[in-house]
């Protein structure tokens, strides 16, 4: 019998860095400053375009949002964002939609 070596671990992303919002959003007793965002899987993407997701559909974005953020946002929530808020936010969810090597390549220089 062969001896295998074992496959490298995966390289593990960090988690990346809470979306701190300009505008805190109220849920009853709850206030909320900021949000975690969590790398879909490709079943909580079901449903949705991710031509829409990349170009911020906010209807896209009010689906997939309550199944990766947390606290959990509800649809609700996402409709009160202050626009700045939802771009931030929208912006996380197109970095994890970047292959790998489109991300680590950067954004070209000014």
């Amino acid at each position: 019998m062969s001896k295998t070596t074992p496959a490298p671990a995966a390289t593990v992303n960090p988690a990346p860095p809470p979306i701190i919002l300009e505008t805190p959003l109220q849920r009853g007793d709850q206030k909320i400053t900021e949000i975690q965002l969590r790398k879909p899987q490709a079943g909580e993407l079901r449903g949705v375009s991710l031509v829409d997701l990349l170009q911020m559909e906010v209807t896209a974005l009010q689906t997939v949002l309550p199944r990766i953020t947390a606290p959990a946002l509800t649809a609700h929530d996402v409709g009160q964002l202050d626009p700045a808020d939802l771009l931030q936010l929208a912006g996380g969810i197109s970095a994890f939609l970047l292959p790998r090597a489109v991300r680590e390549m950067g954004s070209p220089a000014a």
